[in-house]
């Protein structure tokens, strides 16, 4: 069963242009997040996708393999969608270029998923944790159903209650690392505008669910750190100093 990572990476991102190539403790994120990956298919079944030739000439440079995509892509998964269209695999992973601290082995358990519940998406979550603002819309939150099934997920905290509690409520928020087969990420792509609840939230995996498709979760550590504003990157380099002193 092959399967392929792809690290979505846009240059014109509206709130961090040039996001994917900023310096993490001297290293390009997206340098980061492929050898990552490259830990759990091998470097030849990583593929980064972008619309910048900027971000593919400095990838190609680290012996990495991008792929030019369309500038008009919505999202991350329509640039998966693009990938699938010229690429055959059994099982497409999504690993987000803003996450330099993915875990490998969250990434097997995502696919682990896939095989197990080949005709569901496939999606990460784990708790915030008490340090983080659940109000934050840079976060999205998500709520599901007893055996992991997402129900919603939203920028604002969910869920929500009438009256105000005394003890704190756990918040689950969603990891970005994603699983899908060829023929989901051909229909997604051909859908070719977002779906409104897609718009409103500017969640890109809520046009599987708006057209019923099951979307499972499957928790994955805590610690999660995504780089979403320049403010993010002194709090990440102190996360990736520390992940360097455990792992020497």
């Amino acid at each position: 069963m092959k399967t392929i990572i792809v690290i979505p990476a846009r240059y014109k991102s509206s709130r961090f242009p040039g996001k994917p190539l900023i310096k993490l403790l001297g290293k390009p994120m997206i340098q980061w997040v492929a050898e990552l990956s490259a830990k759990v298919v091998s470097q030849k079944n990583v593929y980064i996708a972008t619309e910048d030739y900027k971000i593919f000439n400095s990838v190609t440079e680290m012996g990495f393999k991008a792929i030019m995509t369309s500038k008009k892509c919505l999202t991350g998964t329509d640039r998966l969608a693009e990938i699938a269209k010229k690429i055959k695999a059994d099982i497409y992973v999504n690993v987000q270029g803003d996450e330099p601290l993915v875990s490998p082995k969250d990434i097997q358990r995502i696919i682990n998923a896939k095989k197990k519940y080949p005709n569901e998406v496939i999606n990460g979550y784990t708790v915030i944790r008490k340090n983080e603002n659940p109000n934050s819309i840079n976060k999205p939150k998500v709520i599901f159903t007893e055996n992991k099934r997402l129900i919603y997920i939203s920028r604002q905290a969910i869920p929500g209650f009438k009256k105000k509690k005394k003890t704190t409520h756990v918040y689950y928020k969603q990891v970005c690392i994603y699983a899908f087969n060829r023929q989901e990420l051909l229909k997604y792509g051909k859908y070719n505008r977002k779906s409104t609840l897609e718009k409103y939230e500017d969640i890109e995996i809520l046009r599987f669910l708006e057209w019923g498709k099951i979307i499972r979760l499957i928790q994955t550590k805590q610690g999660s750190l995504a780089v979403d504003v320049p403010e993010d990157i002194k709090k990440v380099e102190a996360a990736l100093r520390n992940f360097r002193k455990k792992n020497r």
